[in-house]
């Protein structure tokens, strides 16, 4: 039987995140699930694998059971399958913030742009006057992305404060809409925009993946493959799990246009 792979995350206030951590490890030990969980002030931010059955109890457990009092009711989340167990142990981890963007004025828990499902992402970025950043790592970008997608050649989602500094102006970018894996980057993102002045700020709900989901591959304007931190390493259309080779012959359609 294939394993379940949950990749979840909600921005949330969690001041007592540090007394979660052992419980929420044992829960998920003791039912065989691995993977990555990280905990924090501002939320959790996860990536998991199990059984159906241990994953449908995890994701009960987190909207509905005593451990998060009913906190966690708005979880961003998706699901795919492997072949084999995609992870190799489970961590539980604490961290300063659940994606580390280095700003304090970013705070998704007070301000967010407008989410943008999978359905209408196509219309919005055809626009000629909507500036599309992909904000994740330089090495992502280069395994797939979306046609006409800017990529701020980041090395790692912090320097995305300083290309924000750097090369957008809230004068000259009236309307921006970002993407990234499973959505949390660009949420991130989008509460640092509009802390910074710009007032038209949209992102992609559920990130590349939803839309790999529900977006009929002829509609797409997806190019690449979208890598995933696992050894499944890429997924296509479908959430499939993509050879080297086909990430290669459809990776074309990003682009160098200049801010």
């Amino acid at each position: 039987m294939p394993l379940t792979v949950a990749a979840f995350y909600q921005f949330v206030a969690l001041p007592d995140f540090r007394a979660l951590r052992a419980p929420l490890q044992a829960f998920c030990a003791a039912r065989g699930i691995k993977g990555s969980i990280l905990l924090a002030e501002e939320g959790i931010n996860a990536t998991v694998a199990g059984s159906a059955e241990a994953i449908a109890g995890l994701i009960d457990e987190l909207r509905q059971g005593t451990l998060f009092s009913g906190r966690l009711d708005n979880l961003e989340l998706k699901y795919s399958q492997a072949a084999a167990m995609p992870f190799q142990r489970l961590k539980v981890r604490l961290k300063r913030e659940i994606v580390t963007l280095g700003d304090p004025t970013a705070d998704p828990t007070r301000q967010v742009g407008t989410y943008v499902s999978a359905a209408d992402w196509n219309a919005l970025i055809a626009s000629p006057d909507t500036v599309v950043l992909d904000t994740r790592n330089a090495f992502e970008v280069a395994m797939g992305t979306f046609e006409g997608a800017i990529d701020p050649g980041l090395t790692s989602f912090g320097q995305f404060k300083d290309f924000v500094a750097t090369a957008l102006d809230p004068g000259r970018h009236k309307r921006i809409a970002m993407f990234c894996t499973g959505g949390i980057r660009c949420e991130k993102a989008s509460a640092l925009l509009l802390a910074r002045g710009f007032s038209e700020v949209y992102h992609l709900k559920g990130g590349i993946l939803r839309y790999l989901e529900d977006v009929p591959e002829a509609e797409s304007r997806w190019r690449g493959g979208c890598f995933v931190f696992d050894e499944r390493v890429a997924l296509g259309h479908g959430l499939q799990v993509q050879a080297a080779a086909a990430i290669q012959d459809n990776a074309e359609g990003g682009s160098d246009e200049q801010l």
